[in-house]
């Protein structure tokens, strides 16, 4: 199973995925990188950064395969 890296960029820092997470392909990759967006905006809902912060998602080869921003998990069902 792939191993992919998530990697969040906020106000010009890149915090760094060390470990990762074997996942089945890119598509639970990007599932997964949304729930980590959700999670970030419930836990630090008061840090504005966030809607300007990416999670970058790595291979384990180092390369993008994807990035996921942040303010997209804002959910707009009327909450």
């Amino acid at each position: 199973m792939p191993r992919y890296f998530f990697d969040t960029e906020i106000g010009g820092q890149t915090l760094k995925d060390e470990s990762g997470v074997p996942l089945r392909d890119a598509d639970a990759a990007w599932e997964r990188a949304q729930a980590l967006a959700a999670s970030l905006l419930a836990t630090q809902a008061g840090d504005a950064r966030l809607l300007a912060a990416v999670i970058a998602v790595r291979d384990a080869e180092g390369e993008i395969v994807l990035e996921f921003p942040v303010s997209e998990a804002i959910r707009h069902d009327g909450h």
